[in-house]
């Protein structure tokens, strides 16, 4: 018996001891090498279970350090059953992303089964359930993968972080609607994956189990008591616009917009001071930092990229705003983004082909900066969601004769058209898209297809197709006069600038709805620009108005 027991494999660590201290000290602070050669000396004086430990250690370090051929080796001579605590995490997560890269995931899946991710510091954790993903991915088990790309996202960061939410992403978009809707109801409340498939029921317009998980940073008790249908406006509430500057004349109608919705409003309103950011990140700063001294309890703005992104940055944000632009990254707790930015156009394209079951799209995208935005959106929306791109077209101010590609994309099985293209662009190539055949296949535009259309006797070659609009001019607001009547009277709300008007007293909208947003399953408003939602990220999902045209006039059309 005694001898049965000392051959038991029995859980151990490196111990405690002031090398060993220093030697993963200098592991976690990056310098692997001199950490694995600093382990696997003191790892040749040790004996037995202490011996094993170190070895373990040692081949993590030499890992990371580089030197993948030794830490093979070291690994060799370790007995995974007889390692615990941190040091067991290390070697399991080492087992499993050697065995990935090995083309052995299901090993990979059974090495992170004996190990603990807790014990690891939280880079690390990330690892570990990067790893578990890959591995759970590549054995098809694609819920479970999801889960465990959900769990690492809090310890990830820029571009990594990006990739990982786009890679959760697709591995939810081969769920059926109905899987997808019974899965998120079955994710018990805090799971970090909630967030990610409360969005994606979002994307496909289906309603929520419940409320998206906010977190911290939401908090109400400044603001007045809600209204019966949930208007809870803030006490004072700033605007931050570049009322001079080269963004001075898209600020306008923005501001005139939520003035609209700001005045329109009989009951009790909130204090609104407007503060200028110059259209600069410094001065974006010196606005919000000036505004919060001031007293206000809530932000709209600013309105341009970079300054949205300055304001992000900032290490204080303890008032929290609604910025009015798509920043490089998530917003703060506490904080959200609303655009109209070209990106938006891309998504909904996208998320409306594949509602149609429209899969293998011919992309005709102009040069702008704001096509390849839209675009790249546009492509990243469909290949999450199981889609591809049949070919993508190249088209200048004056497109030329494209009809042998576009025969060519009617033959390779393009089931319909994405023009990311202007008004006058897509009037050159909608015959040419008729002779290739696809003038019966569905044809989505973006909002800037209606860019330069006007005159119906040139403009009924657009006949059918598709693009996203404002709600305002073909539904109507409540709060606001018809379009049409607005344009009489401010020159702020007609031609393209009637766009950022209706942004503008969304604006307002929301920051008065606000509350109802953030903690309603069912939170939405029927806005100027379109359905507005928010998302578990602090992004505003805004689901457009479409139209269509015939006879060469716009009309709308039912979602």
């Amino acid at each position: 018996m005694l001898l049965a027991a000392g051959c038991a494999s029995v859980a151990t660590t490196a111990g405690s001891t002031p090398e060993y201290a220093s030697a993963i000290a200098l592991l976690e602070s990056g310098q692997a090498r001199e950490a694995a050669t600093r382990l696997e000396a003191q790892a040749s004086t040790a004996t037995g279970a202490r011996r094993t430990a170190l070895l373990a250690d040692a081949a993590f370090a030499w890992r990371e350090a580089g030197d993948q051929a030794r830490a093979r080796s070291l690994l060799a001579q370790v007995d995974a059953r007889r390692v615990g605590g941190a040091t067991g995490g290390r070697l399991a997560l080492l087992n499993a992303e050697l065995a990935l890269e090995d083309g052995r995931p299901a090993e990979a899946v059974t090495a992170l089964a004996g190990g603990d991710a807790t014990t690891l510091p939280p880079a690390l954790q990330s690892r570990w359930h990067l790893a578990q993903a890959g591995a759970l991915e590549a054995t098809g088990d694609a819920r479970a993968a999801a889960a465990a790309r959900a769990r690492a996202d809090a310890g990830l960061s820029g571009e990594a972080r990006l990739d990982n939410r786009r890679r959760i992403d697709r591995l939810l978009a081969s769920l059926d609607n109905t899987t997808l809707g019974a899965y998120a109801a079955s994710l018990p409340a805090g799971d970090p994956l909630y967030n990610f498939a409360a969005r994606a029921l979002v994307q496909r317009g289906l309603p929520l189990p419940r409320p998206f998980n906010r977190g911290e940073g939401w908090n109400f008790d400044s603001r007045p008591p809600a209204a019966a249908d949930g208007y809870r406006p803030p006490r004072r509430l700033a605007v931050l616009l570049p009322l001079s500057g080269p963004l001075a004349t898209a600020a306008a109608p923005v501001r005139d917009g939520l003035l609209a919705g700001y005045y329109g409003e009989t009951r009790q309103r909130p204090e609104v001071v407007f503060y200028d950011t110059t259209g600069t990140p410094a001065g974006a700063q010196a606005a919000y930092a000036r505004a919060v001294s001031e007293g206000s309890d809530f932000v709209v703005g600013p309105l341009g990229r970079d300054e949205v992104g300055a304001v992000f940055r900032e290490a204080a944000l303890d008032v929290p705003s609604l910025a009015l632009n798509r920043g490089a990254s998530a917003p703060p707790p506490g904080h959200a983004m609303f655009s109209l930015a070209p990106e938006d156009d891309g998504l909904a394209a996208a998320d409306y082909l594949l509602a149609r079951e429209r899969r293998r799209v011919l992309v005709l995208a102009g040069t702008d900066e704001n096509a390849l935005r839209t675009v790249e959106a546009f492509r990243n929306r469909l290949a999450d969601r199981g889609g591809s791109i049949a070919a993508t077209l190249s088209v200048g101010e004056q497109p030329g004769d494209l009809s042998a590609a576009l025969v060519e994309a009617a033959a390779a099985g393009a089931d319909s058209v994405f023009l990311a293209v202007r008004g006058p662009q897509a009037r050159a190539l909608a015959p040419q898209l008729a002779l290739a055949g696809f003038a019966s296949r569905t044809r989505i535009g973006t909002s800037q297809l209606a860019s330069g259309t006007g005159r119906a006797e040139e403009d009924a070659v657009l006949d059918g197709i598709v693009y996203p609009t404002e709600a305002w001019p073909t539904r109507g607001t409540s709060g606001l006069p018809t379009a049409g009547r607005a344009a009489e009277m401010l020159p702020t709300a007609r031609g393209p600038a009637a766009r950022l008007f209706a942004f503008g007293y969304d604006a307002w909208r929301i920051s008065a709805y606000l509350e109802q947003l953030v903690t309603a399953a069912d939170g939405q408003l029927r806005g100027a620009t379109g359905d507005l939602r928010l998302d578990g990220f602090g992004n505003v999902v805004r689901q457009p108005a479409w139209a269509t045209f015939s006879g060469g006039q716009p009309i709308p059309l039912g979602n």
